[in-house]
């Protein structure tokens, strides 16, 4: 009963605000496919500049609640693919949602977890996962093929072991991409996730092969329009052949007007995503 339970409470979830104001999108420029795409009004000088008390380096203080460092741990975890090094906000049994956090190139799991880079947003998913009774993950992992897939598999794992009713997402900035398609084509992980966001990320056509693309998993793409790492419209192009497969596949793209390869780190309104995830999760 307990596991019925807490499946129907974790579906029925919706995630408490947390500054939202502060962190709404900006102006809509215009929407498509009944608001599943929508272009956001960026401008750096106001995104950036305005909202940095040192710019791309440190965040306004209104931005961030850093008492949620009280419940963050650096942790390590012995599995079978290897040591997984993490950091954990919020509570790590029994917790009503996961998301982990995937980096880039030349990140670490600090990135994740860092309250005043990228204008506080990482500090709000902590802060929100923490004030809904849910669990936070930022991991290392050794490379962004099959080892670091088999690691952070083993982390998912792990916490869905302590957690038997949280839905489980995945957020993966730029390179980290390639983790969450192959995350979604596991055997194990494909059945475990509820959803994944990619940000300023890459596509790859292997998903719709997956079990977790079969399962109708709610896919959130964040996307800059002058993103010179992974062009803009390549992801578009990859979203929409998600709804031309699937009319009726919960997905949804936001594109940042003018934004660059790290803005939707930045911009993407955690609550507003996830919180559609969770009425969509299989």
């Amino acid at each position: 009963m307990f596991f019925l339970f807490s499946a129907a409470q974790a579906s029925a979830l919706q995630l408490k605000p947390f500054k939202d104001d502060l962190f709404a999108y900006p102006a809509t420029l215009s929407s498509e496919t009944n608001g599943d795409y929508t272009v956001i009004d960026y401008r750096e000088m106001r995104d950036i500049n305005q909202r940095d008390e040192v710019p791309e380096k440190r965040v306004h203080a209104q931005y961030t609640d850093t008492g949620v460092r009280k419940v963050q741990q650096d942790l390590l975890l012995k599995t079978d693919a290897g040591d997984v090094r993490h950091i954990a906000v919020g509570k790590a049994q029994g917790a009503s949602v996961i998301v982990l956090y995937l980096h880039g190139q030349g990140g670490s799991r600090k990135q994740g977890v860092d309250d005043f880079t990228f204008g506080g947003n990482f500090n709000r998913i902590k802060n929100l996962m923490a004030g809904n009774g849910g669990l936070y993950l930022s991991p290392d992992f050794p490379d962004f093929g099959d080892k670091g897939a088999a690691q952070v598999a083993a982390l998912i794992d792990h916490y869905a072991q302590q957690s038997p009713g949280a839905k489980i997402f995945v957020a993966c900035g730029s390179m980290g991409g390639a983790l969450c398609w192959k995350l979604a084509a596991r055997t194990d992980t494909g059945r475990q996730i509820d959803g994944l966001l990619l940000l300023g990320s890459l596509w790859d056509e292997s998903f719709f092969s997956s079990l977790a693309f079969r399962r109708h998993v709610p896919v959130f793409f964040g996307q800059g329009s002058h993103d010179v790492v992974f062009p803009v419209a390549n992801q578009e192009s990859f979203f929409r052949s998600i709804i031309a497969k699937s009319k009726a596949y919960p997905t949804r793209f936001v594109r940042f007007e003018t934004g660059t390869h790290g803005t939707p780190i930045r911009m993407v309104d955690w609550r507003g995503a996830l919180n559609w995830m969770l009425s969509k999760a299989p």
